[in-house]
């Protein structure tokens, strides 16, 4: 039998690539402020809500084991992306390059303090996820899909948004603690917002799923629950 030639296995194949481009893209992103409306925030917020979807998804099918795996994998790449941009910054660009290398250090050349940030931010707000789901599915049995997906995700980004901002950019006094309280305060509220926003598409996540592995979802599920909690 070939890798991925089950519904299973396509189905996690599917999550797990999303969830990975989309950390991953967060990541690099991530050193941008941007403001929307009232809101002063990292650009890396755009993809993050698709990595919180995928993450309660991959968690409800494929329990703690699916979850804790691809964090470890996706770290790993995330550093490994930082190591390859950091090399490629002491690579002269050659004089016909239509992106020089102020260019390129000014675009990718985030700080050890930011790196630092985004892993621990990263590694932290998984585990936190991942448990705070698995304490809720035990109370809860297979009802009350929002109160998990929601539940988890409001504790373990605000851990990831108040560390990214803390030790990306207070600690090295990038921002001062005022303008540090806000760019935080006002990123986990937007992300606040996403999570509620994203219940209906858990949801509908679950239903595609549900429908398209059939009979085997439930045996999925079963399985997931044994392994977590």
């Amino acid at each position: 039998m070939s890798f991925f030639s089950t519904k299973k296995d396509k189905v996690f194949l599917i999550l797990a690539g999303f969830f990975i481009t989309n950390a991953i893209l967060g990541e690099m992103i991530g050193g941008k402020l941007i403001q929307i409306g009232p809101f002063l925030m990292s650009l890396g917020i755009l993809p993050w809500p698709i990595v919180f979807l995928t993450t309660d998804l991959i968690n409800e099918y494929y329990g703690k084991p699916g979850v804790k795996r691809l964090t470890l994998l996706t770290a790993g790449l995330i550093g490994y992306l930082f190591i390859m941009l950091t090399a490629g910054r002491f690579i002269p660009a050659s004089a016909n390059s239509p992106i020089g290398d102020d260019v390129f250090s000014a675009v990718f050349g985030q700080t050890s303090w930011l790196i630092i940030a985004s892993l621990v931010a990263f590694l932290l707000s998984q585990l936190i996820d991942v448990t705070v789901f698995w304490l809720l599915r035990k109370k809860t049995g297979r009802g009350m899909i929002w109160l998990r997906s929601t539940g988890s995700t409001l504790l373990s980004q605000w851990v990831d948004t108040f560390t990214v901002a803390g030790i990306g950019f207070y600690l090295p006094g990038k921002l001062d603690f005022e303008t540090f309280m806000i760019t935080a305060g006002t990123g986990y509220l937007f992300k606040v917002m996403v999570a509620v926003g994203l219940t209906p598409l858990i949801y509908l996540g679950h239903s595609a799923i549900d429908k398209y592995l059939g009979q085997e979802a439930d045996v999925l599920m079963d399985e997931a629950a044994r392994e977590s909690i």
